[in-house]
C-alpha cells in the first residue's frame, strides 16, 4: 500500500512539473528557451549628417587656408573713388574709426595679398586715399583718409566674390550746411553808439564799374549712333529694306532736331553707308567726351506677327528676347554677347551711368508711344535691359532703340515712309529733351 501511495506522489510531482513548464513545450514536444527581455539599446552620439559634413569641411578648409586678394582695382569719377578687392572666396571685415587724424581701418580677415595686388600696392598705382598692407599673417588691412566733406560705404559682392569700398564727397548743400554751422559763433549783445554828425562829402562821379560777364552755358555733345552699315546690313525685311539704311535716315533726322536745342552739339558714328567696328563706335563718343550716346536699330522676330518698339539700357539679360536681341546687335552667338556681366557691375561709373541711362530709356520710350500712338498704331514692348557693347563700353549715359519690326510686313512698309520715320525722329526727340530738362548739362 505504501509502494502505491509512493507511486501516485510520484505521478502528480511529474504532473505539476508538466504544468509549470507547458508554456515552453511546444506541439512537437520540444523545449524552447524563454524568450529574453528586450534590452534598452546604449544611446550613441547622433551621427552628423552628410550635409552637415560638408558644410563643416568647407569652414575647416576656408580656416585652413586664406583667402586670396587676387586683384587691386580702382575707379575715380568727379563724385569720388572705388576700391574693388578682387578675392578667391567669401570672407568677413571689420570697420574700426581712428581719430587725429580722421581715419577708418578696414581689416579682412583670414586673407593675404596675392601677387597682383603686391604689385599694385608696391607701384604705387593705388590712390593715396587707400593705404593697403599686410598688416598681419592673415589680415589685409585698407586705412581710408577721411576728410571734413567725404563719406564712404564698405559692403560686399558675390558672383565673382569682392569687397567694395566707397569714398564719395557730401552733397554741396550739406557742405554748406556744415560750413554755416561752423561759422555761427555767440554774438556779443549789441551796443549803441551816438551817431555822430554828418559831415558833407564832396559829389564823385565815378566810372561805371564792367560787369563781368557771365559764364557761357556749358556745352552737351550728344553722339547719335545709326546701327550697321557698309557690308553689314542688319536686319533685312522682305521687301528688300535694310536695317542700315533706316537707322541712318532716322539718325540725320533726329541730328537736325537735336541741332536746334541751345548749347547742344551733335555727332553721329555714320553719317553715311560705312562699316564701323563697335569698339569704335564707342571710342568715338568716348573720345568726343559726350554727354547722352543713342544708337539706332531695327527689330527682328521669328513670328512675322509680331511688332512694336522697345528701348534697351546695359544691364544683364532678363530673359532669352532680350539675350537674342543683344546677341545679334553685338554680332556674337547666342552664348557670348561680348561682355563679362558679372565683372562689370562694381563699377562705381558704370552703377551711375545705368541710373541715368534708365530715365533716358524710360523718357525716350514714353515720348515714342505717346507721339507714334497718335498717328500709328504701336506695341510698347517696355523699357529693357541687355549686354549691348555700345552700351557697356560707352561712360555716358546711353540707350538702344528698337524702333520697328523689320519682319512685320506692315512695319517694314511702314519705315519705307519718311513720315514715319520722321515721326520716329521726333518722338526720340522729345524724349531726350525732357530728360535734358531734368538732367541739365554740368
Amino acid at each position: 500500500m505504501s509502494h502505491v501511495v509512493s507511486l501516485v506522489r510520484h505521478f502528480l510531482t511529474l504532473a505539476f512539473a508538466c504544468v509549470l513548464l507547458g508554456a515552453g513545450t511546444s506541439s512537437g514536444g520540444e523545449i524552447q528557451t524563454e524568450p529574453s527581455w528586450p534590452t534598452v539599446p546604449q544611446v550613441a552620439a547622433e551621427e552628423p549628417s552628410p550635409r552637415f559634413l560638408l558644410v563643416k569641411q568647407e569652414r575647416a578648409e576656408a580656416s585652413r587656408y586664406p583667402i586670396i586678394v587676387r586683384d587691386l582695382r580702382t575707379w575715380s569719377t568727379a563724385d569720388g573713388t572705388r576700391l574693388v578687392l578682387d578675392l578667391n572666396h567669401k570672407t568677413s571685415f571689420s570697420e574700426t574709426h581712428l581719430r587725429n587724424p580722421d581715419r577708418v581701418l578696414i581689416e579682412v580677415n583670414n586673407a593675404i595679398l596675392g601677387k597682383s595686388s603686391r604689385q599694385r600696392v608696391s607701384g604705387g598705382t593705388i590712390p593715396q586715399s587707400f593705404q593697403i598692407a599686410q598688416s598681419r599673417p592673415r589680415v589685409v588691412s585698407i586705412t581710408l583718409t577721411r576728410h571734413q566733406h567725404s563719406r564712404y560705404k564698405v559692403f560686399s559682392l558675390d558672383n565673382p566674390d569682392r569687397l567694395v569700398i566707397d569714398i564719395t564727397q557730401r552733397p554741396k548743400d550739406q557742405i554748406r550746411q556744415i560750413g554755416e554751422t561752423s561759422a555761427t559763433s555767440p554774438q556779443a549783445p549789441a551796443v549803441s553808439l551816438p551817431t555822430p554828425p554828418a559831415i558833407p562829402s564832396p559829389t564823385v562821379t565815378e566810372p561805371a564799374r564792367p560787369v563781368a560777364p557771365k559764364p557761357a552755358n556749358p556745352v552737351q555733345t550728344i553722339v547719335i549712333d545709326p546701327g550697321h552699315g557698309g557690308k553689314d546690313p542688319g536686319t533685312i525685311g522682305h521687301h528688300g529694306t535694310t536695317e542700315k539704311e533706316v537707322t541712318l535716315k532716322v539718325g540725320l533726322l533726329l541730328k537736325s532736331l537735336l541741332g536746334t536745342l541751345p548749347n547742344t552739339r551733335v555727332l553721329m558714328t555714320r553719317e553715311h553707308d560705312a562699316f564701323i567696328e563697335l569698339e569704335d563706335r564707342a571710342k568715338f563718343a568716348n573720345g568726343k567726351d559726350a554727354d547722352l550716346f543713342i544708337s539706332i536699330h531695327v527689330n527682328s522676330h521669328p513670328h512675322k506677327g509680331v511688332r512694336g518698339l522697345e528701348i534697351y539700357h546695359f544691364g544683364e539679360a532678363k530673359d532669352q528676347r532680350a539675350l537674342e536681341v543683344a546677341a545679334r546687335e553685338n554680332g556674337t552667338p547666342l552664348n557670348n554677347t561680348g561682355v563679362g556681366w558679372e565683372y562689370i557691375v562694381a563699377d562705381l561709373l558704370t552703377s551711375k551711368k545705368i541710373e541715368h541711362s534708365q530715365e533716358l530709356a524710360w523718357t525716350a520710350k514714353q515720348a515714342m508711344v505717346t507721339n507714334l500712338n497718335g498717328r500709328y498704331s504701336t506695341i510698347d514692348h517696355g523699357v529693357k535691359t541687355a549686354p549691348f557693347y555700345v552700351l557697356r563700353f560707352t561712360t555716358m549715359p546711353s540707350i538702344l532703340a528698337e524702333i520697328a519690326f523689320m519682319s512685320n510686313p506692315a512695319e517694314e512698309e511702314q519705315m519705307r515712309s519718311q513720315p514715319f520715320l520722321a515721326h520716329i525722329a521726333e518722338s526720340i526727340f522729345e524724349g531726350v529733351k525732357t530728360y535734358l530738362h531734368t538732367n541739365p548739362p554740368r
